[in-house]
């Protein structure tokens, strides 16, 4: 018969814990571990030790074994140890009554004669991070950092920037940061020196903000004494520590050119660190160094090279894509310098597709005269991989390279003979290229004509290359003898495209070869803006609208407003601005790089010094009580446009859509009929968007509508719900706070702000009291050039029903987004109209 199995061992095992009876059975197991003094107890220990950190893994909730866990922390065994501090580490937040049973065993073995338990006690001590305990952490810091062992002076010097964050107060009034700084520049160990520096850094950059010595002691930091001294040392560091030396190093204001080149001669060989890391943060030192020196600045280019190159064709993908982002910062601030080694970013077979994408960035980023042949022969056999996102970039980058006036006639060769593979994301990119570089060089309009000509737009499935062909068939209809036909095909299918970007494209081309060939073109015309006219969506049905006055008023200003006398772009816009560029310039070695934005656009705004954020409206004033009725609105204290935003903008993401509102660059304004709108008109503009057709003869209407073929005139827009509001609405912030909160949101829209309205916003108290005059009343106000926020509100007349909207500019754009919230949702639109009415007035008079 076989023995049997004690209980112990039928409980189950660590990998499959069971819950409640599991924690029971290891609370009856500590217990009985607790006092015992057998051989094999600490055996016995670190297994049920083990148990429990298996529960803890599995999600199950093992603090009820909190007091028999203390119970056993009794043991000399170092494994048991760790076990025990991870568990406390782990339930004293969540439990801080119970941490306090802690206390005594973690001071005492902070006394420990083995230094790995006293280092082990001492961060778990300071990892409880329960305020109430604060008292008892000052002592085993002051005296750890005093330890002969480097191990425990180590955990110490991060135990005192724990303590910090748990209690400023505590901390500073112990002098901690005076004997870290004692440390870092008296400590033989170049970790305990590192990890010094990483917490002065951290507690001094906090206390800085409300402490003047805090701030002088952070120039201190930066003083050359300590950069030398570090510097001096930085071999001994590991490689983490050596990249905190080299980001402070990066800070340094050298008083002379000789300090320079000292500071660059010590770290020469960091530029052959196998660690990408420490390389990067050496350039950033080189770079940031000699920004003063041209000539030296132009060699430190030419010296960084070969490392970073090095970089990126050894070590990960990963690592690579990391450095190649660095390389491209550097590639557009000196181009010139980086195009002979123009083979370098060639695409392999096994790079992954990010690697490869940033890749033919860089391609195109260093063509020049000498290499633009090579390169663009590259790049047209990326045309036809595989991956189609990178054949679609690979000829977005030939594209590019034209624009930048290299070799053009080889390369629009090239393009052309792309419309010849008869694949349709090949075709559909090509196309839009082809527009582009018709704009800007109409003088290849003939050979870029005689093939895009032969091109069926069946053929096209993607919307933009068909608008782009769509374009072309109007923008050049006297030279394509088809162009009339081909069009007029398009409008007899005009329910079978969906996408508003080729109705549009289609309206304007429509119009345009009517006035190159009108006799065949008449009934096409005719089609489009009826088919326009009836199209559900808002901006092809404004365009359509628009056009029809615009011929009713007269063909000739027709003419003149769609198809006026071009000249060729000469510069396509960047979608970075260089002080975006300098930015990221500064930020290198950072995420910033990587994601190619500065850094206060993706960080959070606890993170984004020296400003701070709050949605707390409770202490602002309501404008009703100034006897002048102005609103003194508070300011947030806010440097960029992402500070204006909150987490709340992401439930708009999904309304803008259902509300009808677009950001397609043809977005009619939505007060186009508007009374408020046609009173403020002349007359001749008047004609435009008179509800009850133009000022002509109802003759000259009829005549519009046979000649184009149209059977009835279009439906006049419906006349929006008249709405008047309270002219002395009273909002308390507490109350328009709460209703914020509570109420669904009703719209988000876009519309368009005047130039002069733009540029009054210099001072946004300016559009405050405007904004009153229509008796909408700010509550709060914030931001900085070029992006503001305001906070408004109304009440309809006659209710209690509140209108409150969020209203977020940018001056340069001249666009405001709204979001607006109603008591009363049925008058929302009619709300909206109004506001869009007064902010479009707006710097006018």
């Amino acid at each position: 018969m076989a023995p049997t199995v004690p209980s112990a061992a039928k409980s189950a095992s660590p990998s499959q814990p069971s819950g409640k009876s599991e924690v029971t059975d290891l609370k009856q197991q500590l217990r009985q571990l607790a006092g015992s003094r057998a051989p094999d107890a600490d055996a016995q220990r670190r297994d049920v030790f083990k148990r429990v950190i298996s529960c803890m893994t599995a999600g199950i909730d093992v603090s009820a074994a909190f007091g028999e866990m203390v119970l056993c922390s009794a043991t000399s065994d170092v494994v048991t140890k760790k076990m025990c501090y991870l568990y406390v580490g782990a339930h004293a937040r969540a439990h801080p009554d119970l941490a306090l049973l802690t206390i005594n065993f973690l001071q005492r073995d902070c006394q420990d004669q083995d230094p790995t338990i006293r280092g082990l006690a001492l961060r778990s001590l300071c990892s409880l991070r329960v305020p109430n305990l604060v008292e008892y952490l000052v002592t085993p810091l002051t005296t750890g950092l005093k330890d002969p062992s480097a191990y425990v002076r180590m955990i110490a010097a991060v135990g005192a920037a724990k303590l910090y964050h748990i209690s400023a107060t505590a901390c500073i009034d112990a002098d901690l940061p005076a004997s870290l700084k004692a440390l870092m520049l008296s400590d033989p160990d170049a970790q305990v020196v590192a990890n010094c520096l990483h917490a002065l850094q951290e507690i001094w950059a906090l206390e800085a903000a409300k402490s003047e010595a805090a701030a002088r002691e952070i120039e201190t930091l930066h003083s050359k004494p300590v950069v030398f001294y570090l510097l001096n040392k930085i071999k001994e560091f590991s490689e983490w520590a050596q990249c905190i030396v080299l980001e402070l190093a990066s800070k340094f204001l050298p008083s002379d050119n000789n300090e320079i080149f000292d500071i660059m001669n010590l770290l020469e060989d960091r530029l052959q660190h196998a660690n990408g890391a420490v390389v990067l943060a050496t350039i950033k030192v080189f770079l940031h160094l000699t920004m003063s020196m041209t000539d030296v600045h132009q060699q430190v280019y030419e010296r960084i090279k070969a490392p970073l190159l090095t970089l990126v064709g050894a070590g990960s993908p990963e690592q690579s894509y990391s450095v190649l982002c660095h390389l491209h910062l550097l590639v557009m601030r000196a181009p010139m310098l980086f195009s002979s080694d123009y083979k370098s970013f060639y695409c392999q077979f096994s790079d992954p597709s990010y690697v490869k994408k940033l890749k033919l960035e860089m391609l195109t980023a260093i063509a020049n005269e000498s290499n633009t042949y090579e390169i663009v022969t590259e790049l047209c056999e990326y045309a036809g991989n595989v991956d189609v996102p990178i054949a679609r970039e690979s000829i977005r980058a030939v594209g590019k390279i034209a624009l930048q006036q290299y070799d053009v006639n080889a390369i629009v060769d090239r393009l052309l003979q792309f419309l010849e593979m008869d694949k349709d994301y090949v075709t559909a990119e090509t196309l839009v290229l082809v527009k582009d570089l018709l704009r800007k060089y109409p003088q290849w309009s003939h050979d870029c004509i005689a093939v895009v000509g032969n091109i069926s737009s069946k053929n096209i499935q993607e919307p933009k290359g068909k608008a782009a062909l769509i374009w072309m068939l109007g923008e050049y209809s006297q030279d394509m003898h088809d162009a009339p036909y081909i069009l007029e095909n398009l409008v007899e299918n005009w329910d079978e495209e969906h996408s508003p970007e080729v109705r549009l494209h289609l309206l304007t081309a429509v119009m345009k070869c009517f006035f190159k060939r009108p006799p065949e073109t008449q009934k096409a015309l005719g089609a489009t803006l009826s088919a326009g006219l009836s199209d559900t969506q808002q901006d092809v049905h404004d365009r359509a609208l628009f056009y029809y006055r615009l011929l009713q008023y007269n063909p000739n200003v027709a003419e003149r407003v769609v198809n006026p006398p071009k000249q060729a772009v000469s510069v396509f816009a960047d979608t970075q601005s260089s002080e975006t560029k300098d930015r990221i310039f500064d930020e290198f070695n950072s995420l910033s790089v990587v994601y190619q934005k500065p850094s206060y656009m993706f960080t959070d705004r606890e993170h984004r010094e020296p400003f701070e954020y709050s949605e707390d409206l409770t202490s602002l004033t309501v404008g009703a009580e100034d006897p002048e009725n102005v609103i003194s609105a508070q300011r947030y204290q806010e440097n960029d446009n992402d500070l204006l935003l909150s987490t709340s903008d992401k439930e708009d993401n999904g309304t803008r859509a259902s509300n009808g509102s677009s950001t397609s660059a043809y977005n009619a304004p939505s007060d186009l009929i508007s009374p408020s709108l046609i009173s403020s008109q002349t007359p001749a503009e008047t004609s435009l968007v008179n509800t009850g057709g133009p000022t002509h003869s109802s003759q000259s209407n009829f005549s519009l509508d046979d000649l184009l073929g149209i059977g009835v005139t279009e439906a006049p827009a419906p006349t929006p719900p008249a709405l008047t509001l309270n002219s002395k609405p009273v909002l308390d912030p507490g109350t328009f706070q709460r209703k914020w909160g509570q109420l669904a949101l009703a719209l988000s829209q876009e519309c368009s702000l005047s130039p002069q309205g733009a540029a009054s916003l210099m001072n946004p108290q300016s559009l405050i009291r405007h904004m009153q005059s229509n008796y909408i009343q700010c509550i709060a106000s914030g931001g900085q050039p070029p992006n503001y926020k305001f906070f408004f509100y109304a009440q309809k007349d006659g209710a209690t029903a509140f209108f409150l909207v969020e209203c977020i500019v940018n001056t340069a754009s001249a666009k405001a987004q709204l979001k607006i919230k109603a008591d009363d949702g049925t008058a929302a639109e009619a709300f909206s109209t109004l506001f869009q009415s007064a902010l479009s007035k707006f710097g006018l008079s």
